[in-house]
């Protein structure tokens, strides 16, 4: 079998790192680019372009990791789907969310956008939509347990685990494009109220979970399950068992 070159971008990010560790222990030659100084790392920054011509060339598949959270999102795959046209065309694996079409939040509106550059690229690309991390979730709840009284919003989630994304995405590097591939979700979907309690029995402050309705036009689509993907658990990890791992260090 012929050896696939992959470069993934922001591969010393949590998701890139996970992508990274499941490509190399398949095999694969893995090349990362990150704007961070690091061994094996090639540097390069999506926002200016300096260093991308570089990590792109040669390579056979892109898995984009990378990403913005101050409205840049389209500008940083702009950059890299300029690079990878003049490479020859490498197939781009493009990690988006669950509801971008969906949830009119700006980052989930930037994903959305830059989806459609992909799509419309020219490029071989498969598009993943993932739903939320359980490291994000934990974040949104765990300010909120340091009080006598925790207020949930009045929603669900189905956190996923990076782990289970980064296999994913391997797997998509691995095969022919596939366009816009099935979503991918957690193997749960529990209300705030529940993920909240189990945040605070993880972290020993056990507090009162008061579950409340936010207003709002995202809020409504949150309730509603635009960002949800019930005919899709692929995940493995559930919350609580991602919960032990931090507790436990792992």
């Amino acid at each position: 079998m012929v050896d696939v070159r992959i470069l993934v971008t922001g591969g010393t990010g949590q998701l890139g790192s996970a992508v990274v560790t499941r490509l190399r222990a398949t095999g694969e030659e893995v090349r990362v680019l990150s704007r961070r100084a690091a061994p094996d790392v090639v540097r390069g920054d999506l926002r200016t372009g300096r260093g991308v011509d570089s990590a792109v060339a040669g390579v056979d598949v892109v898995v984009h990791c990378a990403t913005d959270y101050f409205g840049r999102e389209a500008q940083l795959a702009r950059t890299l789907v300029e690079a990878a046209r003049w490479a020859g065309g490498p197939h781009l694996v493009y990690v988006s969310i669950v509801g971008v079409d969906r949830v009119p939040l700006g980052y989930y509106r930037a994903k959305h956008e830059t989806e459609r550059l992909v799509a419309d690229s020219g490029l071989p690309c498969t598009i993943q939509r993932a739903t939320q991390f359980h490291g994000l979730v934990r974040t949104l709840l765990a300010g909120a347990s340091r009080l006598p009284v925790v207020p949930v919003p009045r929603i669900s989630f189905q956190p996923v685990d990076v782990h289970d994304v980064a296999r994913r995405l391997a797997d998509l590097a691995q095969a022919d494009p596939a366009g816009r591939a099935p979503d991918f979700g957690g193997p749960e979907i529990l209300p705030a109220a529940e993920l909240a309690e189990a945040v605070g029995e993880a972290s020993g402050r056990a507090r009162r979970i008061v579950p409340v309705k936010v207003p709002g036009e995202t809020f409504r689509a949150y309730a509603a399950g635009g960002h949800l993907t019930p005919e899709h658990r692929e995940g493995e990890i559930t919350f609580r068992e991602y919960l032990a791992g931090q507790v436990h260090g792992k």
